[in-house]
């Protein structure tokens, strides 16, 4: 047992190195993923930056990304969303297949390892630097935690998988639509954990209703779990809306200021230019994102029919598929990503390894396992090549295509330019579109910049003669110009207020203008 401990710490290392060498070759074909610059500028503000930083410490999001990255800042800030997302995504493969190597599950765990190194979601979680993994790893154990509980009927599964929950939630926040379809669960669970000889669900919440010790000892034990399950998440939401609305103002501040999160605008932009592009495809209709998840990982329906016996269960595995419909219809304007076909993925080797030991014909379910396997490798390539996200597009030519991306060049020249300025120069730029510029600024460079986290930068922008050297400037080429407040309208704005002001054009890019002031 030991040795197979070894082995399996060995090749987790080994997948990690592999996650890793694959997200530095992506960097040197340019490709960079728009959460990973948002983290690495906010980390270099927490660390290197000037002023009041306790609000981009505390308000950032989603947080716990945020907070793995600062704890790999130490060794690279350019590296740490990539060794994030690759010791994160090695992690999990280590909590999958440690239950495999417990069980003496050869093939299984072969066809996991297949899996984590092939799969192009898995991939994409790994190498790109998002917070994918964080969710996956929560989301695991989520599950892992109920589907414990079922066996054991101990609340000490159900106090861990609400503080999962908790941390899901802190990793996108989204999840908190996830336990809207755990409270009419909850009813069906505390029903099959009465001691009833009775087994049809309907029959035993007859029974219990008429019966009232059994009526009182329902109740009880469904507001328990009630208590156990959602008390958590209540009061950290509550908290954390009241950190906002104390330090910025807005209670939604962390979902909603393109300061604190990074997708309020990407979100936007897939979606417009999606809108516009010649082959435009509409967001698909409802039930259609289901359909989609069962040919992307048809390993789920093996799931789900291991569990067939219990009905309760099986509510428990479509509970994602109903949030995942719940997205769609809430988020309307927004592409399912990748990240959430990846969760049935996990949740479906979750499910075939507990409940494959106990399956009488194995050999057959292995050799349906692989081959289902196996044609997942090629949905997943499928998808992320044809998907309407862009930087999942981008990734698929990096990756797979090898096609130099050229999208962070003009950033990465400003940001070249600004790190040869003079000691002392002060640069007003707003981060809400130029976090990438911040993030390829050098370290030792970065208080050059004034950004809106700090007390000076609204008088900065009112009077720049007074409190900075260089204005940066958004063209009307960049495809985002309209988010920020230093659009091209802001040096003829600025020069109807003060007359007396000269802005000098010092670097110019298609999408950003560099003035000197004078």
């Amino acid at each position: 047992m030991r040795n197979k401990r070894t082995f399996l710490i060995i090749v987790t290392a080994i997948l990690a190195v592999y996650y890793l060498l694959c997200a530095v070759y992506l960097n040197k074909l340019g490709y960079y993923n728009e959460e990973a610059l948002f983290f690495i500028e906010k980390a270099k503000i927490v660390f290197g930056g000037v002023g009041n930083r306790l609000k981009v410490m505390g308000l950032t999001s989603p947080i716990l990304p945020f907070y793995g990255i600062l704890a790999f800042t130490s060794i690279s800030y350019d590296l740490a969303p990539l060794l994030a997302s690759s010791f994160g995504m090695a992690g999990l493969f280590y909590l999958i297949s440690s239950s495999i190597v417990n069980k003496e599950r050869n093939a299984y765990f072969f066809i996991v390892l297949l899996t984590f190194v092939f799969h192009p979601g898995i991939l994409y979680a790994a190498c790109a630097g998002k917070s994918i993994y964080m969710v996956l790893i929560f989301f695991y154990l989520f599950f892992y935690n109920i589907l414990k509980f079922y066996r054991s009927n101990t609340t000490f599964h159900v106090s861990i998988a609400s503080i999962c929950l908790v941390t899901l939630i802190f990793c996108d926040y989204r999840f908190i639509w996830l336990s809207i379809f755990f409270i009419p669960l909850v009813l069906s669970i505390t029903i099959n954990s009465l001691n009833l000889s009775e087994q049809e669900s309907i029959f035993r919440l007859f029974l219990s209703f008429n019966n009232p010790s059994l009526r009182r000892k329902l109740i009880n034990k469904t507001f328990a779990l009630y208590i156990i399950i959602f008390i958590l998440p209540i009061v950290c939401i509550l908290f954390y809306k009241l950190l906002n609305l104390t330090h910025a103002e807005d209670m939604n501040y962390f979902i909603e200021s393109p300061y604190a999160t990074w997708s309020i605008i990407t979100d936007k932009l897939n979606y417009d230019l999606a809108a516009t592009a010649v082959n435009y495809k509409l967001p698909d209709a409802s039930l259609m994102v289901s359909a989609k998840i069962l040919i992307f990982c048809p390993l789920i329906l093996v799931a789900i029919f291991l569990f067939k016996e219990n009905t309760y269960q099986i509510l428990t595995l479509l509970t994602p598929f109903a949030f995942i419909e719940f997205i769609r219809i809430k988020y309307d304007k927004i592409f399912v990503t990748f990240e959430y076909y990846l969760l049935f993925l996990v949740l479906a080797f979750l499910c075939i390894l507990i409940k494959a030991p106990s399956v009488r014909y194995t050999r057959t379910l292995t050799i349906i396992f692989g081959v289902l396997a196996l044609s997942q490798l090629y949905s997943g390539y499928y998808y992320l090549k044809n998907s309407q996200v862009i930087d999942e597009k981008n990734f698929y030519s990096a990756l797979f295509e090898r096609k130099l991306n050229l999208k962070q060049a003009d950033n990465q020249d400003i940001a070249s330019y600004i790190n040869s300025l003079p000691a002392g120069a002060e640069v007003l730029m707003d981060d809400a579109i130029a976090y990438p510029i911040a993030a390829f600024v050098n370290a030792q460079d970065f208080k050059k910049l004034v950004l809106p986290y700090q007390d000076n930068y609204l008088q900065t922008v009112e009077a720049p003669d007074k409190y900075a050297d260089y204005i940066l400037v958004a063209t009307r080429q960049n495809i985002v110009f309209t988010y920020s407040q230093l659009s091209d309208k802001y040096p003829a704005i600025l020069k109807s207020i003060n007359s007396g002001i000269s802005l000098v054009n010092v670097y110019e890019t298609n999408d950003w203008v560099l003035y000197r002031i004078r």
